[in-house]
């Protein structure tokens, strides 16, 4: 058993990796993925105060599960997943289910959450021996985007991240210029802005929470301890490219409050 792994891997599940590879722009090799799953989940209380936001059900299967097999439909099957809040709960559940079929990893921050920059920076060593794009995606968000089209646009384009994003109405939004590349963020509601690098006019975006990463973002994000993606993103944009996807076409729910699950079980069955 791997560090703080928990892996399930057979020789069938081996080779239906490797058929549903051969067409992905993922490649037919070493693809993987982070789902932060180690929030605390306030907003879902009180379903929270005993349970972890990844095991919220919709439609018999949890946030985790779902999101798990979402990636797996693109051929990445090699997971790693950081918790906290009820650990146990969700390594309980990976254990028992053979990780829904895929190879999936602990990064524990049992001790101290690390919010998800920190915790990216602590699962580094995951990704340490690929030098191929990772997709990383929040437990709570459920979505039909097209993996394959957002890398493809992540290949082409050559940034240093990507980010899915849509024109949905939010208090905060991240903004692009023209071309879209990351310039800074907004709060509508208290008029906070950061500017990263200026342009001739600012597009309001909202982020998915689905992103897909160059491996050498380790290498550059300066950043310890605990930290946001969102920060780490905004100090990289000053000399980095973080481009946009923008899936506003698609299916997509933030089940971040208890009335978004009644909404999350009509869009998906």
């Amino acid at each position: 058993m791997s560090k703080n792994s928990l892996t399930s891997s057979t020789q069938s599940q081996s080779e239906s990796r490797e058929t549903s590879n051969l067409s992905s722009p993922f490649g037919s090799e070493g693809a993987k993925a982070m789902i932060f799953a180690a929030g605390l989940g306030t907003r879902l209380k009180p379903f929270t105060d005993r349970h972890p936001k990844a095991l919220v059900v919709i439609n018999g299967k949890t946030l985790l599960q779902r999101n798990i097999e979402y990636l797996a439909k693109f051929g990445i099957k090699d997971v790693i997943i950081n918790v906290h809040h009820f650990a146990d709960q969700i390594k309980k559940i990976i254990k028992k289910t053979n990780g829904f079929g895929s190879n999936i990893s602990i990064s524990d921050e049992s001790d101290r959450v690390l919010e998800t920059g920190g915790g990216l920076k602590k699962a580094s060593w995951f990704f340490d021996k690929s030098n191929l794009p990772f997709v990383v995606l929040n437990v709570d968000v459920l979505t039909n985007l097209d993996l394959n089209e957002m890398m493809e646009q992540h290949k082409n384009l050559n940034p240093l991240a990507t980010l899915a994003v849509t024109t949905r109405h939010t208090s905060r939004y991240l903004l692009f210029d023209e071309i879209p590349n990351l310039c800074g963020w907004k709060n509508t509601k208290t008029g906070e802005q950061k500017i990263s690098r200026d342009a001739d006019q600012f597009f309001e975006k909202a982020f998915s929470g689905i992103h897909i990463i160059s491996s050498k973002i380790f290498s550059l994000m300066k950043m310890e301890g605990k930290f946001s993606m969102i920060d780490a993103y905004l100090e990289l944009a000053k000399t980095q490219v973080i481009a946009a996807f923008d899936h506003s076409n698609t299916k997509f729910i933030d089940v971040g409050k208890p009335e978004s699950i009644l909404k999350a079980e009509k869009m998906f069955r």
